[in-house]
């Protein structure tokens, strides 16, 4: 399935800047599904579908270097996750461009001047997709020498937030130019909170078992906490949880917040998925 790989015409234009890295925001309206072809909407599918497979990091690399490619041609992603620190982020990088995928997981983790900006323009376009030309970035920075040296040009960076605005997850594809177009930040629109489900997935099942933590996180849940989860995964607010548990709305987020530091999680949909892998919860 070629058709997503082929060259878009529309390009953005660079708005004027005083920021050191000029970033191009993506302010184009969302692609019309309509216009996607038949194949371009088999590839949709599939790739949503290998998703929910992902098991191991082994499986997240095969669909993202393969399958994923048809939607989003890169040479490097990068999937970020806040830890509790401010501005420290749990990294992974995959690519088949490079020998040693944890050069870049490194640099992007130690990075105060190109990963900061890209965070803080992405939350100022309401957290909408940004694509970031590397060749006006610093060509002193070890980052921006990374991806020049694999070939690409071009950073396209979407993620997710929590329910303070800030950036929970954060995922990098670095591109060649002829790569990215409107179809590409509509993919990456709709397949990030795939990626950000799949990874956390295979991250807390390698946790779990190199710690044991599975057993130790369960019995650290009480029945209370798990009846409270079950109401969360199914989309209720604090108040509909209070008024189905006959408790307060603060008695709700008192135990919520319980769980999220006891999940080690920043937000709701975390708390969910890291119970699904922990087998708290079921589908």
């Amino acid at each position: 399935m070629q058709t997503a790989e082929q060259t878009l015409t529309a390009r953005r234009q660079t708005p004027s800047s005083t920021l050191p890295t000029a970033i191009t925001v993506n302010t184009e309206p969302a692609v019309n599904t309509s216009l996607l072809d038949r194949l371009e909407m088999e590839s949709l599918m599939l790739n949503m579908d290998a998703s929910l497979r992902v098991h191991g990091r082994h499986h997240f690399f095969t669909w993202t270097q393969g399958l994923l490619q048809n939607l989003i041609r890169h040479e490097v992603l990068i999937c970020a996750f806040r830890n509790a620190g401010p501005g420290s982020f749990q990294v992974e990088s995959f690519t088949t461009s490079a020998d040693d995928t944890r050069l870049f997981s490194d640099l992007f983790r130690q990075d105060v001047a190109v990963v900061p900006h890209l965070v803080k323009t992405w939350e100022d376009n309401h957290y909408q997709p940004v694509i970031c030309e590397i060749k006006d970035m610093s060509s002193s920075n070890a980052l921006v020498r990374e991806w020049t040296r694999v070939g690409a040009s071009t950073v396209l960076a979407h993620g997710t937030y929590d329910a303070f605005g800030k950036v929970a997850s954060l995922f990098t594809f670095a591109c060649r130019p002829e790569a990215i177009g409107p179809k590409q930040v509509y993919f990456a629109e709709l397949m990030v909170p795939f990626l950000e489900l799949a990874w956390m997935r295979i991250s807390t099942s390698r946790s779990a078992e190199a710690t044991g933590a599975n057993a130790s996180v369960v019995k650290l849940i009480t029945p209370r906490e798990q009846e409270i989860l079950k109401w969360i995964q199914l989309g209720k607010s604090n108040i509909e949880i209070g008024l189905i548990l006959d408790i307060s709305p603060l008695t709700v987020k008192n135990h919520v917040q319980k769980l999220l530091r006891k999940l080690n999680v920043q937000n709701r949909a975390q708390a969910v998925g890291k119970a699904l892998a922990l087998r708290i919860l079921t589908m």
